[in-house]
């Protein structure tokens, strides 16, 4: 509760205008924003891209926030709808031969079996395993973040476990 309480108070600060709460807050979400950001996008500008971009929206768009509790739920809404913007853009500008030729992911995770298995889902499940089991995000915020049932993130999940299974037990 303690931690709850410190963050509300930091949201407030944000919306008094307080720059440095801002600071913090970002820096406390970097981890979890480049995380979510590498799997949707492919390469390591489009990442910094759709961060800065999402840093600058959720700055500028904090005083629309209704309720403190939601900061992350909504911050990675921001940074889910920034991505898919690039990749938007993209599109138009490359093809997607370039963009498999471009493919690079600087996580630590990235020559595990697993991550490659995760990669390989379609982008409905890949989101909602990325939000569940690599950002221990709840099923109902990942209902929220990215405007579906809670029952399909439930259904998702399922499909997601099983493709998984399917495709990790035979390496």
């Amino acid at each position: 509760m303690k931690i709850k309480a410190k963050k509300e108070s930091v949201i407030t600060s944000i919306k008094n205008g307080d720059k440095e709460a801002f600071t913090f807050l970002i820096k406390e979400h970097e981890k979890t924003l480049y995380r979510v950001a590498s799997r949707i996008l492919s390469s390591k500008e489009d990442v910094e891209d759709a961060i800065q971009n999402t840093i600058i929206k959720a700055y500028e768009n904090i005083s629309s926030l209704k309720k403190e509790e939601y900061f992350k739920t909504w911050f990675i809404r921001i940074l889910i709808n920034e991505s898919n913007s690039i990749i938007r853009k993209n599109r138009k500008l490359i093809s997607i031969e370039n963009i498999e030729n471009e493919k690079t992911h600087l996580d630590s995770y990235e020559n595990l079996d697993l991550s490659k298995a995760i990669d390989s889902l379609n982008e409905d499940l890949k989101m909602v395993t990325l939000l569940f089991y690599y950002e221990d995000i709840a099923q109902k915020d990942i209902a929220n973040i990215l405007k579906i049932p809670e029952g399909t993130v439930r259904s998702r999940l399922t499909r997601a476990r099983k493709e998984l299974y399917e495709i990790v037990k035979d390496r």
